[in-house]
């Protein structure tokens, strides 16, 4: 029997609107919690800005459990509110002092219900978004700022919906640009000229770095949610296409790279590459542009496929899909630019894909849950060159051989570990001219490890990792709940700044430190960095230096 998962997930919806009007609801035989029309519009809200992106839109599951009320309605809600107040050890964060304990029950009780359909987005809604704020004819032809934007950082500014340019020089805010909610990533186009933001919310912004102070001259959404957006970079192509990947609906859209107006829009929904079983919500997470081909590359979290998106024919697209892993999340190149390093984190599983012969050519087991962010490359003295991820779940650090023409007994193998500070990493970074291995647990629920950073000697990874306390030097007080995340290097490679995460209704600051002495360089605080999270440098971003 063909089962239609549109029509039943639009019944649903449709018998959820009766559930809540009436106050009752249905799972496993049983009844939720009671919820107001108003009460459960609100923890819907928070739903989608703090769980969606791990749990799902329908709630089915990636880098965390399922919550659908078979499951939660089960576990009851004093247990639900125990673990959202808490977290694990496993990656999933402690809530407590950034939700309230109200805004707590809300969605402990809002878990329980069947979660609501969110409508699609077609090209018809995706145009009606489009605005260029200003003309091409009416950019400046050369850059008429004194700006070093080669260390220029863009940081988002979580809960504003912002993200804040800062001079790495001065260490001073340059301006601050509205955008959409909490921006994922940033990107700077082959040029260096334009910089592409993405908000949660699915609204990509184009800022011109030229202008005498740089702004935004073009915006769009492409969904409801989003993590990913990326620019061509294949020689003939710098700066003509972008591409930005939602979570809902499950979909790439391609703009043109100047002005954001959208040419395709196409749908990722599949069948997995293990069971072969149609996936609903099978969303885009990491986009990497390809400097072997005029491809895309595009991860499919739920379906476990890595497209290769061939946008030399837009008229005659040509998609190369490639079976990896589930579930697909983010991931980087190795040193050569050649190999895509891309974790499938609830595999367990770095998928390795050659992306001049547009082939799969390893799956590597590593730790639990890999989250690498781009990851870090580095020579190792007895490997070579490797390629290092971080974990959700464990204190893992697993360093991958990348060379199998200098070291091919080492390619495409974990070919060493480290332990580091535990579980809930986010991000790992090095740089070409550091020593240093810096590695984030933010999401660990110890205090102790998520309001310090772990660092390794490149020269002497048996003697472990120091601790730096990076929330202590910040010196922010004892009020919020402090997490340190995301190191990202300045553009020599000297410094390192880090993100200390407060929450919306606290202070927030950037911690720089010396790479070279370790010792704390800045400390940069303003009342406009709210919630700063990942931070970009220009030159680096630009150049896939990692």
């Amino acid at each position: 029997m063909k089962h239609n998962y549109r029509k039943t997930l639009a019944m649903a919806s449709a018998l959820l609107a009766l559930t809540i009007a009436a106050g009752t609801g249905f799972a496993a035989g049983k009844a939720p919690p009671e919820m107001t029309e108003q009460e459960f519009a609100v923890a819907k809200k928070i739903y989608f800005e703090r769980c969606a992106g791990c749990h799902g839109v329908l709630r089915k599951g990636a880098t965390g459990k399922p919550l659908t009320p078979d499951i939660t309605q089960e576990k009851g809600s004093e247990y639900l509110e125990g673990f959202i107040t808490y977290g694990s050890p496993a990656g999933m964060p402690n809530w407590e002092g950034t939700l309230s304990k109200d805004e707590i029950k809300l969605l402990t009780n809002y878990l329980q219900h069947t979660p609501p359909l969110p409508p699609e987005f077609d090209m018809k809604d995706i145009k009606e978004t489009w605005k260029v704020l200003v003309p091409t004819e009416k950019r400046p032809t050369k850059k008429m700022n004194k700006l070093d934007l080669d260390n220029l950082f863009s940081v988002t500014l979580r809960d504003a919906g912002q993200v804040a340019l800062i001079d790495g020089g001065t260490k001073k805010i340059v301006t601050v640009i509205k955008t959409g909610y909490a921006v994922h990533i940033s990107r700077l186009s082959s040029s260096g000229r334009y910089l592409y933001v993405v908000g949660r919310d699915a609204k990509v912004v184009l800022i011109d770095l030229w202008m005498e102070t740089p702004e935004a001259v073009a915006e769009i959404k492409v969904g409801m949610e989003a993590r990913s957006v990326e620019t061509s970079k294949y020689k003939g192509w710098e700066d003509k296409y972008a591409v930005a990947g939602s979570y809902w609906p499950p979909q790439y859209v391609i703009m043109k790279g100047e002005t954001l107006e959208p040419l395709k829009v196409v749908s990722t929904r599949g069948n997995t590459v293990d069971t072969q079983e149609y996936h609903p919500e099978p969303r885009v997470a990491a986009i990497i542009a390809s400097h072997e081909h005029p491809d895309f590359i595009i991860n499919v979290k739920e379906t476990g496929m890595v497209l290769m998106v061939d946008y030399s024919d837009l008229a005659n697209l040509s998609v190369t899909s490639i079976d990896s892993a589930r579930y697909l999340h983010d991931g980087g190149w190795d040193s050569t630019h050649r190999y895509f390093m891309s974790a499938a984190n609830k595999s367990n599983t770095i998928a390795v894909i050659d992306s001049k012969t547009r082939k799969l050519e390893k799956l590597v087991t590593v730790g639990a849950t890999p989250h690498p962010g781009r990851g870090a490359n580095f020579v190792h003295p007895e490997f070579g060159p490797v390629w290092a991820t971080s974990h959700l779940g464990d204190d893992r650090i697993s360093m991958i051989g990348t060379d199998p023409v200098g070291h091919p007994k080492s390619a495409w193998k974990e070919v060493g570990t480290l332990s580091g500070a535990g579980g809930g990493s986010l991000f790992i970074k090095t740089h070409p001219k550091s020593r240093n291995l810096w590695v984030d647990t933010p999401l660990n629920p110890d205090a102790t490890a998520s309001q310090s950073i772990a660092v390794f000697n490149l020269d002497n990874l048996k003697a472990g990792f120091e601790t730096l306390p990076i929330a202590k030097w910040a010196d922010l007080g004892a009020e919020g709940v402090q997490r340190v995340v995301q190191p990202e290097y300045n553009k020599d490679g000297t410094e390192v700044w880090f993100s200390v995460w407060n929450g919306a209704k606290q202070k927030s600051a950037i911690v720089v430190v010396d790479d070279k002495t370790r010792k704390l360089k800045a400390v940069i605080k303003d009342d406009r960095l709210v919630t700063p999270t990942g931070k970009f440098n220009v030159l680096n971003t630009q150049h896939d230096v990692y």
